[in-house]
């Protein structure tokens, strides 16, 4: 492994939670649901998902999923949790 994995994993999640945070700053400022709302969650899946499927061997052998175990995950519809 030659440590990129790492560092794109790291940057890739604080990527998604200053996302998060702005849709929750936009939901409370808008006076919406807090946190996602049922659609954000349904984009949040969406993305993450698409993500998961991206993930390199070494990248899920990182977070401890086989690429089996990220497949089944990743092609989930986002309707289902």
């Amino acid at each position: 492994m030659n440590g990129m994995s790492d560092v794109r994993l790291v940057l890739r999640s604080q990527e998604l939670v200053i996302e998060h945070e702005r849709v929750v700053m936009a939901s409370s400022a808008r006076g919406g649901a807090p946190a996602f709302g049922a659609m954000g969650l349904f984009w949040h899946r969406l993305r993450t998902r698409k993500t998961l499927l991206a993930l390199t061997p070494e990248e899920l052998s990182d977070i401890g999923l086989s690429s089996e175990q990220a497949r089944k995950e990743g092609l989930k519809p986002f309707w289902r949790s």
